[in-house]
């Protein structure tokens, strides 16, 4: 009894864990699912696809990172891991396996607005980067709003000169959190980097950054292992 009692106190510390450092990765995207026609077929990443794992296709985030969907119309969630590269729509972020858009009820629907967080970030491999480049390729060049790390030969957003630019690298639940990240970040030489706070999260930014300097300041993230954050333009 005392072990079983042992065992279910570490799953919901691991539960508990997953919500509190999840980070936001978009509030509200739109999402679809695949199933019968690429069941069994090769991946982006080199698996074989199986319809009845928690897996999806994402554009941009590297293979095997995990992902907490959540269904904004029911509140329904699940974990996925990102394997494929897709869906080749615009404004569409996710195409999720058939179990995983069983497990949020969006069956019947075929599309769903959801929030996507970040559980776990998997490595920034070549493989990853070569994908996510082809992808940018098949979609124009138009990647969502989201960045591909720096090194993929791809340019996703073009940057006006005299224009500035805010980039956001995590939005958190709570401060203490956020503010882990800021202090990393400052530590790693990064200057300018502050909180904003709406909707109940608090993101982290390097703000005011010139048109000229970001492609010296993604570099910089990339060496410093950053990847799939955010590059909006600030309102003069």
């Amino acid at each position: 009894m005392k072990k079983s009692l042992s065992s279910l106190l570490i799953i919901l510390f691991c539960l508990f864990s997953y919500s509190l450092f999840a980070e936001v990765y978009m509030q509200d995207a739109v999402v679809s699912y695949y199933a019968g026609d690429f069941h069994g077929k090769k991946t982006s990443n080199g698996e074989y696809f199986n319809m009845n794992d928690l897996t999806c296709a994402n554009k941009v985030l590297p293979f095997n990172t995990i992902l907490k969907v959540t269904n904004l119309s029911n509140g329904l969630s699940v974990n996925v891991r990102v394997n494929d590269r897709g869906p080749f729509v615009q404004d569409r972020e996710l195409d999720l396996s058939r179990a995983a858009a069983e497990k949020i009820g969006m069956i019947k629907s075929g599309t769903a607005h959801v929030r996507i967080e970040i559980v776990k970030r998997g490595p920034d491999t070549k493989l990853s980067q070569q994908t996510a480049a082809k992808a940018a390729k098949l979609m124009g060049g138009k990647v969502s709003s989201t960045r591909m790390a720096s090194g993929t030969g791809t340019k996703v957003k073009t940057y006006p000169a005299g224009t500035v630019w805010d980039i956001q690298l995590g939005s958190f639940s709570t401060r203490e959190n956020a503010n882990q990240l800021a202090q990393k970040l400052l530590k790693q030489g990064f200057s300018d980097v502050v909180f904003q706070k709406g909707q109940g999260i608090y993101r982290v930014v390097i703000r005011q950054v010139p048109a000229e300097k970001i492609p010296a300041m993604e570099k910089k993230l990339a060496s410093c292992g950053y990847n799939g954050y955010l590059i909006k333009q600030r309102k003069v």
